[in-house]
């Protein structure tokens, strides 16, 4: 462990002396963002040489406080003790230089660039000398052997798969000299195959004597690969567990301050005709690349059809074509006896025409007006409905009733139809947008990633809504990076990879690394 001593007037870095007792150490860590605390009094303890979990809701504090362990941000007030040491970590280079590494969600990867390129960034004069490169190369070539990274140093970024850029960004935070590594969100795009890769690389560094850090929302992840976790709620550290003494149940009662169902109790709903037909559809993008090929599949009432896939395989692009969003190309469409193909004025307004509604994979650009007010948004696309008018104009008095009622039953909070939806929380603005699609009566609904951003409270509500559906007989087409989601969810799953289906299986007869070896193209079923 490196530490700065000042000397001259100039900054140095020093070794530390190795501890037995804590690895890292924060002390009543507060930081403010204008009027909001995302961080308050938090007390944190990471034992040297184990994998420390955190998890807890959405704007509960993780991400700053490893922001600020990272350097990223600066703590109003507090400490950071590194191996029982006093240390200033306000900025990014001196926590690498302090031997800290850090793995954000979105990474951190010139595209056009090699791995090699890419691990060297940072250190420009060295790339451009061959004794520079190859120095690093052996170093690299250690690193991958020793830890179990194994990459193809002169591939470029963009051409190789999304687990092996993560383990990219690992070497690139070996190399710097880390010995805590941080991790947020580190499975999110990954098959259960690239995870189960990542979890024994961890074991591996971990066993070399690295500390790490992992930040999911994944319970089922942190009882799988921890040793101890923290639940943080409200910008402050509640509890704090030894993995093997805890459960996904306690874990999220604390993270939420109640009982969560973590469960699902999917109804014994009756699977009716088909009311949605695709054959043979194609797409191609703006780009001009085949983001659709062929796809074929039949949706039934009150059945629910879950498209499982790492994203950016084409499922967005079908959410689009089926929801009017996109104009069909090639291929047919039929919806309840009805070919939609034929329609050269397919949009979003017909698609609801034919009973579609559409929960959108991106909330933010496609299912809300944020700086809109709640009782507004409430019937975006809807407000030409005779029920929110009085002949031809809107009828506020009428829309008001409507979006209390609304606003009650799915539980939105705040209540009230006259703030801005803006000012919701990402759960709550997920609930109102389903709240607004499923009281439009569907016959088909079309959900994309339902719980992306969505903490474990607001989950357990919008998968009720969903099954509630269900057992009424609308059928529901659901696009979900989740597994479990997918698995839990769904009646039939199909498997999508660059742009066409690869397998279908009954979700009773499913098993992760049957869908994460379809996912990654592996197998065909």
């Amino acid at each position: 462990m490196k530490t700065k001593e000042n000397k001259g007037g100039n900054e140095i870095f020093v070794s530390l002396p190795p501890s037995t007792k804590t690895a890292i150490e924060l002390k009543n860590i507060t930081k403010r963002f204008g009027h909001v605390i995302a961080n308050s009094d938090v007390n944190l303890k990471v034992q040297p040489g184990t994998i420390h979990g955190i998890v807890g809701e959405n704007g509960a504090g993780k991400s700053t406080l490893m922001n600020i362990l990272f350097g990223l941000y600066k703590p109003d007030s507090g400490k950071i003790l590194l191996n029982d040491h006093l240390v200033d970590v306000n900025s990014p280079e001196k926590s690498i230089a302090l031997g800290i590494g850090m793995v954000h969600q979105h990474f951190m990867l010139v595209p056009t660039f090699t791995v090699l390129e890419n691990v060297m960034l940072g250190n420009e004069g060295s790339m451009l000398l061959k004794s520079g490169q190859e120095s690093v190369l052996e170093r690299l070539k250690y690193l991958s052997k020793t830890y179990g990274l194994e990459v193809d140093f002169e591939a470029v970024i963009s051409d190789i798969p999304v687990g092996m850029q993560q383990r990219v960004e690992i070497l690139k935070a070996l190399n710097r000299g880390a010995k805590i590594l941080i991790l947020d969100e580190p499975t999110g795009v990954l098959t259960p195959q690239e995870t189960i890769g990542l979890f024994d690389i961890l074991r591996s560094l971990k066993e070399q004597g690295v500390t790490i850090i992992l930040i999911t929302h994944k319970l089922k992840e942190i009882m799988n690969i921890t040793d101890s976790v923290s639940v943080m709620r409200g910008g402050k550290v509640v509890a704090d567990f030894s993995t093997d003494k805890t459960s996904p149940e306690e874990l999220a009662e604390n993270m939420v301050g109640r009982k969560v169902l973590l469960s699902i109790n999917k109804p014994s709903s009756r699977i009716g005709k088909s009311v949605l037909e695709v054959t043979n559809l194609s797409h191609v993008s703006k780009d001009g690349v085949n983001v659709l090929k062929d796809i074929s599949f039949s949706l039934k009432e009150g059945e629910i059809l879950g498209i499982a896939g790492v994203a950016g395989n084409g499922q967005s692009e079908l959410l689009d074509i089926l929801s009017g969003i996109e104009t069909v190309q090639r291929g047919q469409i039929i919806i309840n006896d009805k070919t939609i193909s034929q329609y050269q004025d397919w949009d979003s307004k017909k698609a609801r025409e034919f009973g579609i509604a559409h929960v959108p994979e991106d909330r933010h650009k496609r299912g809300l007006v944020l700086p809109f007010y709640n009782f507004e948004n409430s019937i975006l696309g809807y407000h030409r409905n005779e029920e929110y008018s009085s002949g031809f104009l809107m009828d506020k008095r009428k829309i008001l009733r409507f979006v209390d009622n609304l606003i009650e039953n799915f539980d939105v909070r705040p209540r009230s139809p006259s703030i801005s939806s803006g000012k919701l929380s990402g759960g709550n603005q997920q609930k109102l947008v389903l709240a607004r699609e499923i009281e439009s009566n569907p016959k088909i609904l079309l959900v994309g990633q339902p719980t992306r951003g969505v903490d474990i409270g607001a989950i357990e509500r919008i998968y009720e809504d969903l099954m509630k559906l269900k057992s009424k007989g609308t059928a529901i087409l659901l696009v979900s990076v989740e597994l479990d989601e997918i698995m839990s969810l769904s009646d039939r799953i199909i498997v999508m990879n660059q742009g066409t289906i690869v397998g279908e299986t009954n979700s009773s007869d499913a098993t992760e690394l049957d869908i994460g070896k379809m996912m990654s193209g592996l197998e065909k079923a």
